[in-house]
């Protein structure tokens, strides 16, 4: 996977890596839906790149894979600066940016 790759394309990355897991496992499409009580079909969808989170990490389950999840995304720390800023208090919402704050006032202010 690259970092200029199209979701799509990572998605079925990520669906051809379950796909080896399973085979590894020496598990069959079957008896994997089985497993995690979901349809055969879905598990083709799962391996195809296409599929919902929670179905995937369901299917990551059934293949004792949830550990990998920290190495997918690891754990966010809050930033040090922004927990200063707060008080103490955890951010709930990004703010605008600037330049999306500057277009929002240069459109209310009529250009005659």
């Amino acid at each position: 996977m690259e970092i200029n790759d199209s979701p799509k394309m990572i998605a079925e990355t990520l669906g051809l890596r379950l796909k080896q897991a399973r085979l590894n496992a020496n598990l069959s499409q079957e008896t994997l839906a089985l497993k995690v009580g979901l349809s055969k079909n879905t598990i083709v969808n799962v391996e195809a790149g296409r599929t919902k989170l929670e179905t995937m990490i369901a299917v990551m389950q059934g293949l004792d894979l949830l550990d990998q999840l920290s190495l997918f995304l690891a754990e966010q720390p809050i930033s040090p600066i922004q927990l200063a800023k707060l008080k103490g208090a955890q951010r709930k919402r990004a703010s605008k940016s600037k330049a999306v704050q500057n277009n929002n006032n240069d459109e209310s202010t009529p250009e005659w």
